[in-house]
């Protein structure tokens, strides 16, 4: 007979903030101090605090740790789709995918509006298949690609590229995590789509004025056209650049479009991306095998192209992987031992009236997203917590489901480890090296992240489009209560 785990009353406040801060405290001398960007052992190191403190309020080190194994199972599905997405980014760039992308992108965009036209193409595909992961590790490298050629920073395309893609992923019916706002809030997910227009379009407006007159290169020197035309000679020489490559970006569109599960649609194109690569250029099994694990090798004949075309494969998603297992572990942890119960009890005791109980709402998630490193924690916990305390003051839940959206499905690519940051840094190469964080200036620079839930919290103190509750707007969809467990239930992946 299976032994249930006990029953033990939340720690309170000042015990539950002790690996909350220790931690957040290792992780800021780690990073700013010691000019480190590996928060692995910081956060292995506070979910030994996170033990501790459970083992002290009188957890058994078995819940301490299934705690923490059933966080890490929720999140397997994107750990999985890490995984692929590396494997997929290699036989992409094998079969000329990404460089015909790159290619014709070099040809059609100007460098003067690059950055607008990047969010607005990774919003228009993200919205489409409902993954911002796909796009970013593919649309978005292909930009990055392009935008290096145009000599513009890597982190403002970056942070362009971000923008759009969680935009899109934000308000698209096919989103995990938009079904999930809305199932645990018992929202109508089209309902909670519609109720965020008045925070999502003031900052995707905002973020596009912002990009355009920025814009990226207002002009080409000789230099730059010089090593444009060098960009095109050498994929143009290496790579086909016809119909047949786009046959796996189509495939994987048209699979999303059909809401196939996204593991077998990346492996889908992942395999598409393979075959084409060994009917076009002859490549044997063994090779496209190790092109999967390590990446795409190729000697070009520029250092630069060389430099953005040699990656992809398992082991270039083996620092976020393991970044991921240390984040999820400890978070689950901390709800394991109620601590994060406990900090989210105190701040609604606390709480007092629409504007402090909406603004707290938002605040909680990107709090969750930045302790547990898990967007989907970040979604069900204040969706679950908050949720009586918006039908008690006459406010619609939909409010609720906006803000849970804002502060964790748009604030997860802009901590570096949480999944959305840590897939985003690997996907797109923004490495840390020898102390010089720049590529990490992405996450000021995604405006459309961060501005619609400031936008959520402007709205929260003046009353705007703040909805009172209406006998229409509940739709429980199981006529259960929403519990953190509804995590599991995401098939997809951000």
């Amino acid at each position: 007979m299976k032994q249930q785990a006990p029953q033990i009353e939340m720690p309170n406040l000042w015990v539950a903030l002790i690996p909350i801060v220790l931690t957040i405290g290792l992780l800021g001398l780690q990073i700013f101090y010691y000019d480190d960007f590996t928060p692995h052992i910081a956060l292995a190191v506070g979910f030994a605090i996170t033990g501790l403190v459970g083992w002290s309020q009188g957890w058994r080190w078995k819940d301490i740790e299934s705690g923490a194994f059933h966080v890490l199972h929720v999140a397997m599905p994107s750990i999985a789709t890490l995984i692929i997405v590396g494997m997929l980014v290699s036989t992409w760039i094998a079969s000329g995918t990404v460089p015909l992308l790159i290619y014709y992108g070099l040809e059609l965009i100007d460098p003067s509006w690059f950055l607008a036209a990047s969010m607005l193409l990774c919003s228009v595909v993200s919205l489409s298949i409902g993954s911002s992961w796909t796009t970013v590790g593919t649309i978005g490298l292909a930009l990055v690609g392009i935008g290096t050629a145009f000599g513009i920073p890597l982190y403002w395309t970056a942070g362009a590229v971000v923008s759009g893609s969680f935009f899109g992923d934000k308000i698209s019916p096919l989103s995990d995590t938009t079904n999930l706002a809305a199932a645990v809030t018992e929202t109508n997910v089209f309902d909670h789509i519609r109720n965020m227009m008045p925070t999502t379009i003031p900052a995707m407006v905002i973020a596009f004025v912002i990009y355009f007159l920025v814009g990226g290169q207002s002009s080409v020197d000789a230099s730059q056209l010089e090593q444009i035309s060098l960009y095109k000679d050498g994929l143009a020489s290496h790579f086909d650049l016809g119909v047949l490559p786009l046959l796996p970006l189509v495939a994987v569109m048209m699979l999303a479009l059909f809401k196939v599960s996204p593991i077998p649609a990346l492996f889908t194109g992942f395999a598409l991306g393979a075959l084409v690569a060994v009917i076009n250029y002859g490549y044997g099994l063994n090779e496209i095998f190790t092109f999967a694990h390590s990446g795409f090798k190729i000697n070009a004949g520029s250092e630069a192209l060389d430099s953005l075309l040699n990656r992809g494969g398992v082991t270039s998603m083996t620092w976020v992987v393991t970044l991921m297992m240390f984040a999820l572990a400890f978070g689950g942890a901390l709800e394991r031992t109620r601590c994060l119960e406990s900090v989210v009890s105190a701040i609604m005791r606390r709480t007092r009236g629409f504007r402090g109980l909406q603004t707290n709402a938002i605040l909680t998630s990107v709090a969750t997203n930045a302790v547990s490193g898990d967007v989907y924690l970040s979604i069900a916990l204040p969706g679950r917590m908050y949720g009586p305390e918006y039908d008690k003051l006459g406010y619609s839940r939909l409010n609720l489901s906006r803000a849970i959206e804002e502060g964790g499905t748009l604030v997860s690519p802009l901590i570096p480890w949480n999944a959305g940051g840590a897939f985003v840094i690997g996907a797109l190469g923004l490495t840390v090296v020898s102390g010089d964080f720049s590529n990490m200036l992405y996450a000021p620079l995604a405006f459309a992240c961060w501005l619609s839930p400031a936008i959520g919290i402007i709205y929260a103190q003046t009353g705007w489009f703040s909805r009172r509750a209406e006998s229409d707007d509940a739709d429980p969809q199981n006529g259960e209560p929403a519990t953190t467990e509804l995590a599991s239930n995401a098939a997809g992946v951000i």
